[in-house]
């Protein structure tokens, strides 16, 4: 039977409160299908996987979900997959699902910001309009993406953008793809698919990657604790268009010389990382050794350090490919508006898989 498969993973969707006011994950799949906004107008298979606040989740944990997405799809009458999934690390979870994302079917991830016992809850819209993207012909061969008050996003570069409104999600650099409403799918923009890696080899556990903050008068505490506890990469949270210090660029090039592998990013809302400053800036960060990675912020830009490191352990190769799957041009920086078009994007590498 043609159908669409969804997995439940906890989050606000699936969340009531208890005695003390504070929600909890407690619905399951059946529940939460029992309560879609209309008919999904398709055959809708639920699948409890986990019932927890995605602020709970580890690494591998995510590699489980993703995991049983993949398994969702190795059944030929399976449409596509829905996740329903908390939002505080939603955008984490989708980015990992679609840097192994190798299915024309696409994996749609969605939630809620107001819990199940609400009376406006917004899960109930946000599973409706999920799983009619994730059975449209339209959205084949876009690989993850995200569904959220009826706009459909790539899962890269689409990160959580405000605490509690029902609008919690954007992509600041590229904007949405698509838009969902009443069942009827939308796209205005195909996003650009990069070289992915093996799901086989998404193995996370025991790779430490720690995301470390620049900030006006910081120091290397933070960076040389995280290392000294065993991480074998950091994603540096810096200012601007990654910039951070003289003792910072000190501490990358020291590291980096040990085999630690430095990932560049920036604090800044939108706008990719750039060398521009010297004196302790980008320019001087990167002749350090750290790696700028384009408009990939901290939490998904730690998420393909952790995948690149887990497929063989080998930080010079993580080091080699991390560029170009975080979708850094060889040449001049793309106009964010232009980053859907392909030409923007440097070839797939085929080593890589």
């Amino acid at each position: 039977m043609r159908r669409v498969v969804v997995l439940t993973t906890g989050g606000t969707i699936a969340s009531r409160p208890d005695g003390r006011g504070a929600s909890r994950a407690v619905d399951g799949a059946g529940t939460l299908l029992a309560r879609l906004a209309g008919e999904p107008g398709v055959p809708v298979e639920g699948v409890d996987v986990l019932r927890v606040g995605s602020y709970l989740l580890t690494p591998g944990d995510m590699a489980g979900i993703v995991a049983r997405a993949h398994e969702a799809l190795s059944d030929p009458d399976v449409l596509g997959v829905v996740v329903t999934h908390g939002t505080d690390a939603l955008e984490e979870t989708a980015f990992l699902a679609d840097l192994v994302h190798d299915d024309p079917r696409p994996v749609v991830f969605t939630g809620a910001q107001r819990d199940a016992g609400a009376v406006d809850t917004d899960g109930p819209r946000n599973l409706a309009d999920a799983i009619s993207v994730a059975a449209a012909p339209e959205a084949a061969r876009l690989g993850a993406l995200v569904v959220f008050d009826g706009r459909i996003y790539p899962a890269r570069g689409t990160r959580k953008t405000h605490t509690l409104a029902p609008a919690a999600f954007a992509a600041p650099d590229s904007g949405p793809v698509g838009l969902v409403r009443d069942g009827v799918v939308t796209l205005t923009a195909r996003p650009v698919r990069l070289p992915g890696l093996p799901l086989g080899e998404l193995d996370l556990d025991g790779v430490r990657v720690d995301i470390v903050p620049c900030y006006p008068g910081s120091d290397t505490v933070a960076l040389d604790a995280v290392t000294a506890a065993g991480a074998q990469g950091v994603v540096l949270e810096a200012t601007g268009a990654g910039n951070a210090n003289h003792a910072v660029c000190a501490a990358v090039a020291r590291l980096t010389a040990a085999g630690v592998v430095i990932g560049l990013s920036t604090r800044v809302h939108a706008g990719p990382v750039a060398a521009i400053y010297g004196n302790g800036g980008g320019v001087d960060l990167i002749e350090a050794g750290a790696v700028p990675l384009g408009s990939l912020r901290p939490a998904q830009a730690r998420i393909l350090l952790i995948a690149l490191l887990a497929r063989d352990r080998d930080p010079a190769r993580a080091t080699r490919d991390l560029p170009l799957l975080a979708g850094v041009s060889p040449g001049p920086t793309p106009h964010p508006l232009t980053a859907h078009r392909a030409s923007d994007h440097p070839a797939p590498d085929p080593s890589l898989t």
